[in-house]
This record gives C-alpha cells, sequence and structure tokens, in this order.
C-alpha cells in the first residue's frame, strides 16, 4: 500500500514572488468549488516549530482564458469555518484508519 504513504506537495508563489512549499493535507469538492488544506513545509532543518496542527485552506481558482489554476485565501469566515469542520472529519478519518491498521 504505498500509494497510503506517498504525500504530495505543491509550490505556491506570494505576492512579491516568493515561493513557498506545502504538502497537500486533503482536497475537497464542495458546491462545485475545490479546496485544499495545506501545511507549510520547513526546509530549514535548524528550525524548531511545534506543530500546533495548524493548517490553510485555499481555494482553487481557473480564470477564464487561462488554464493554470491557481490558489487563493478564502476571506468568508462562515465557509472556512464549514470547510474546516469538514477537512477536521477527514483527518479524523485518517488517523482511526491509521490506528486501525497499526493495531492488527
Amino acid at each position: 500500500m504505498m500509494n497510503d504513504l506517498e504525500m504530495d506537495f505543491i509550490s505556491l508563489l506570494d505576492d512579491d514572488g516568493t515561493e513557498y512549499q506545502f504538502e497537500i493535507l486533503d482536497v475537497i469538492n464542495e458546491d462545485g468549488r475545490k479546496f485544499y488544506a495545506l501545511s507549510p513545509v520547513i526546509d530549514d532543518e535548524n528550525q524548531v516549530i511545534e506543530d500546533s496542527g495548524e493548517y490553510y485552506i485555499m481555494e482553487e481558482i481557473i480564470e477564464e482564458g487561462d488554464d493554470s489554476p491557481m490558489l487563493v485565501d478564502l476571506e468568508d469566515e462562515k465557509l472556512l469555518d464549514h470547510l474546516a469542520e469538514i477537512f477536521e472529519a477527514h483527518f479524523d478519518e485518517m488517523f482511526e484508519y491509521d490506528e486501525d491498521e497499526s493495531e492488527e
């Protein structure tokens, strides 16, 4: 079951052209829209980070006449809360599944 262990990564550029790496934790489709849960990838081994379980939720947008999708921040707090509930339920299912597998 190698597919369960593979991680997907994405590079994003901010408005200043700075590139950041993210791990794609999950992707959901909701009301015809596509949303990503992303966790930043830290390249500096000397940087100590406490994992608070925080992640970013972004929406995939494809502008008319452009085939390249963009990921954008969400500003609708109600939508963010709704999506966070869905992502958290998915994370709980994934964690529960992993625990069941390791007990066998």
